[in-house]
């Protein structure tokens, strides 16, 4: 039977099928099959196995490391360094995803204004050396550390590295590069997996920091074999718009720190700025007084931000009433207009409910249901919420209010920038610090949404 010519390959997980499917049979992924020609395989090795003197050296587990840790490179930016757990880690692989035009290529060409005397191998195969040059002296940027090569061809690149040994290595983009051994295209899910293995087998043994600039799809993640995030260490996602002034980068993977880190900056003419309080920013330009509107006391990593809640309730014209949102899951919305509805009576079918998280961030935590449920409850009561009151807490089916994780760095965070009054469920006001009860707010501890609704009187 001859060997069929071509082959289907999974774009989300990588795997491999002989025959077209509507769905991945790994991924369970619909409509991600795309035909690709069978890659020739290298002759494989007739020699005898490994001999025992080649094999890898064994270790107890308990055995005491006295190897003294790498020293991190700092990136110059703070915000930039929380989101790596302290700094760039030599011999490590970063993966930086966004939407084009996003600040990708200003964020790495900014590392050279604070990582000198380390050298920068910036390796762009979506631009010329001359475009890159205007950016740099757009941003101010001079520097003798840079090394700029106009390359795709991974063969060409890894004797780049071979002649100039650089610190850092930046690939603008992965989807750009193509190796010679496939006959695949640039961007397909072999060239892809491949011109990453290979330049992560060259930079780990060298020692070098390699960051390597990936494209997103339509949904918001990276495009590519999901193999592309497992192989390298720590993976960060840009979030918010394009044509918004503020860039939020995520942690989605750190083995060397905490994951779902964030870091908040500014977009300006000089490139990306940090912001040292992001409280400020998300709250900032709010208006007191306006039905709908609740401010949430949020984790994100290992700090607390201040985000507004918005709102927005009226008479649906439909049969089917609208439940869109911006920033939070819409299940969970859902979830919440049913509890509100058979639990406290709330009339929120037949009305049409548009939920915001202003200035763009992307809610993950349960913790943000008490502060959705009574801004939906303001909106539908055309009551608007105290100015100086904060929320936050998680809201079970039955309506009952658990427990949330680091409910004293929400208290301080709200303590911090003037709000008198803080609701979170009971089980989080029990143990608090004396520390903590010093602080110039009230301490609201709550067991139900209705107590909780009372409190904020909304409860009518």
């Amino acid at each position: 039977m001859a060997k069929p010519a071509c082959r289907y390959t999974c774009t989300s997980c990588g795997a491999v099928s002989l025959k077209y499917s509507g769905k991945c049979f790994s991924c369970q992924s619909w409509g991600t099959l795309e035909e690709s020609p069978l890659e020739e395989t290298l002759p494989g090795k007739t020699g005898p196995l490994h001999e025992v003197k080649d094999l890898p050296v064994s270790e107890s587990l308990l055995l005491e490391n006295k190897a003294v840790p790498p020293q991190r490179i700092s990136t110059g930016m703070q915000e930039l360094d929380r989101v790596l757990g302290g700094g760039l880690m030599p011999a490590s692989a970063v993966l930086i995803g966004g939407e084009p035009g996003i600040g990708k290529s200003t964020l790495m060409l900014q590392l050279a204004r604070h990582t000198s005397p380390c050298r920068i191998l910036y390796i762009s195969g979506e631009e010329s050396p001359s475009q890159i040059r205007d950016r740099a002296k757009r941003l101010s940027i001079q520097s003798d550390d840079v090394i700029l090569v106009s390359e795709v061809n991974l063969d060409k690149i890894i004797g780049v590295i071979d002649r100039d040994k650089p610190d850092i290595i930046i690939i603008d983009s992965i989807q750009t590069l193509h190796t010679g051994d496939f006959r695949s295209s640039a961007g397909t899910v072999t060239q892809i997996r491949e011109c990453c293995s290979a330049l992560l087998r060259e930079t780990k043994q060298r020692n070098i920091v390699l960051l390597v600039i990936g494209h997103i799809t339509k949904s918001g993640s990276l495009s590519g074999p999901k193999t592309l995030e497992h192989m390298v260490d720590t993976v960060l996602q840009f979030e918010g718009e394009s044509f918004q002034r503020h860039r939020v980068i995520r942690t989605m993977k750190n083995r060397f720190g905490p994951t779902n880190e964030i870091g908040v900056f500014r977009m300006d003419e000089h490139g990306l700025k940090e912001v040292t309080n992001p409280s400020e920013l998300f709250i900032a330009g709010r208006t007191s007084g306006v039905p709908g509107n609740a401010i949430l006391a949020a984790i994100e990593g290992t700090r607390a931000l201040l985000v507004e809640v918005q709102a927005l309730v009226s008479k649906t014209n439909y049969p089917v009433p609208q439940r869109i949102c911006t920033g939070i899951d819409s299940k969970r919305i859902s979830i919440l207009l049913a509890v509100l509805e058979k639990r406290l009576g709330f009339g929120t079918w037949g009305q049409d409910v548009f939920i915001k998280v202003a200035g763009g961030l992307k809610l993950a935590e349960p913790a943000s249901d008490l502060a959705v449920a009574c801004a939906v409850a303001s909106g539908l009561n055309n009551t608007a919420l105290s100015p100086g009151m904060v929320c936050a807490g998680e809201i079970g089916l039955s309506g009952e209010t658990r427990a949330i994780s680091d409910g004293e760095r929400r208290i301080r965070e709200a303590a911090h920038l003037g709000f008198d009054t803080i609701i979170l469920p009971k089980e989080n006001t029990r143990e608090l610090k004396p520390a903590i009860r010093k602080l110039p707010l009230k301490i609201i501890g709550c067991s139900s949404l209705q107590e909780a609704l009372e409190e904020m009187k909304l409860s009518g």
